[in-house]
């Protein structure tokens, strides 16, 4: 479907030809009509599909029709960097819109937290916050949510994993009865659907099915010990000096330190990414891997949504995720846009089983390559009782040597892209991925 299909303002219409883009996603083009009907939306689509504009555009065709100076739109966010994002979006998307906006986040010093009072107490159109910083602002109780017209939820299962549904209740709790709610998240498990009758009512439903990864993407695991591991990702990075930019994900925050200081030791260029670090180092680090100063980043899963960086070459998983789906988020990071790129995989014995479930949810067996020589046999590919990582050196080396050294795969064409969105041509400025990224045309939120 057309966007002017899609009875868009004019003005919005504009902005999105100058930006390249004509036709919506399936996202787009079944949640705008529901969310333009003014009903609430419980929608199911994952990073990459185009969701933030099917949010944003209807929710600034509506406000852009007249005018205010009382905050009309909240959009709630689980990370810093994804509220950043979300906003910059909206500041492409409203070029030609006299819609204002500004993010609200933690990790700042006392001048970014004057700025974002400045910015609430004056009335800004749309706010895009994380829940732990946007309850400080309300509790000191000059932050008026009485003309609110739209709460907006994205990724709203991570939300829930990282705590954040009584602070999503007292924001709630601030804003009128009859506004107009849409809870976007990833995957939709019964505590998404139980948040979803607390917050809507009479949804209108959209579910998009989990991407399959993109064509121009190998994938490959290594079925390796604990003990081994550092060794294994310094001997792969080693072995990929064409490789620029590199993510290396892991489960928790300890981990992600303990292979920083392994890089570190190696003398590769590598900086870590996870809440222990303040915003602008956070910011800084970004900045510096985007430009590609830094070749190596080491994060939590804060990286494996929403976050659009382009040009990925190597995706490692220093461990499985827990949740298959996070697998899927986590190496769509490289491949995009018709590039191609390599996500591999390190496989303990206790993380074999969560190996299976994702090659079930992506109908696809991931190949398992032969360790390099050198390296100890590593376990098998079965699930085991009372096996543990790091344990002996049993079993036969990586999966029966199935794999091939080279990696395989076909190269070319990205499957899945989603063209909707605010990207990053056009007269909005930088960056951007498919699903609609963008900056704004000097940096600031139009209307501050």
């Amino acid at each position: 479907m057309n966007f002017s299909e899609l009875k868009l303002t004019e003005k919005l219409l504009d902005g999105l030809y100058y930006m390249g883009f004509e036709t919506a996603t399936p996202v787009q083009e079944q949640a705008i009509p529901i969310i333009l009907e003014g009903r609430d939306l419980l929608a199911c689509a994952q990073t990459g599909t185009g969701k933030t504009a099917a949010f944003i555009l209807p929710v600034l065709h509506r406000l852009s029709q007249k005018q205010s100076d009382k905050i009309r739109a909240v959009v709630i966010a689980p990370t810093r960097e994804l509220a950043l994002q979300i906003e910059q979006q909206v500041q492409a998307f409203a070029y030609f819109v006299d819609v204002s906006s500004v993010a609200v986040y933690g990790g700042g010093d006392g001048k970014d937290f004057d700025r974002q009072k400045k910015a609430l107490v004056g009335g800004t159109d749309i706010v895009v916050v994380t829940p732990g910083k946007f309850i400080a602002h309300l509790q000191n109780k000059y932050v008026d949510l009485s003309h609110v017209e739209y709460l907006i939820l994205d990724e709203a299962d991570r939300m829930l994993d990282m705590g954040f549904l009584p602070d999503i209740e007292k924001i709630m709790s601030y804003t009128p009865k009859d506004r107009q709610s849409l809870l976007f998240s990833a995957t939709m498990p019964p505590k998404i659907r139980e948040l979803g009758k607390k917050l809507l009512k009479n949804p209108g439903e959209v579910s998009i099915a989990i991407s399959k990864p993109a064509e121009g993407l190998v994938q490959a695991a290594y079925l390796v010990y604990d003990r081994d591991k550092a060794a294994l990702i310094r001997h792969l990075i080693a072995d990929k000096p064409s490789y620029e930019s590199i993510i290396v994900f892991s489960s928790t925050k300890k981990k992600v330190s303990e292979i920083v200081r392994a890089l570190s030791r190696q003398k590769y260029n590598v900086q870590a990414i996870s809440s222990d670090l303040d915003q602008s180092e956070r910011e800084d680090a970004l900045r510096k891997f985007r430009s590609k100063e830094t070749r190596v980043i080491v994060a939590t899963d804060v990286l494996s949504r929403g976050i659009d960086i382009k040009g990925i070459n190597l995706v490692v998983n220093y461990d499985v995720p827990r949740d298959a789906e996070d697998y899927v988020h986590r190496i769509g990071r490289t491949a995009r846009a018709d590039e191609s790129g390599v996500a591999l995989t390190l496989v303990n014995p206790d993380d074999v089983s969560r190996m299976m479930k994702i090659e079930k949810l992506i109908n696809q067996e991931v190949m398992k390559l032969p360790l390099p020589d050198g390296f100890s046999s590593g376990p098998e590919y079965k699930i085991t009782r009372g096996s543990h990582g790091g344990g002996g050196g049993r079993g036969r080396s990586s999966g029966g040597g199935r794999g091939r050294s080279g990696g395989g795969g076909r190269r070319g064409g990205g499957g899945n892209r989603s063209r909707g969105g605010s990207g990053g041509r056009g007269r909005s400025g930088g960056g951007g991925n498919r699903s609609g990224g963008g900056g704004s045309k000097s940096g600031g939120s139009k209307g501050r």
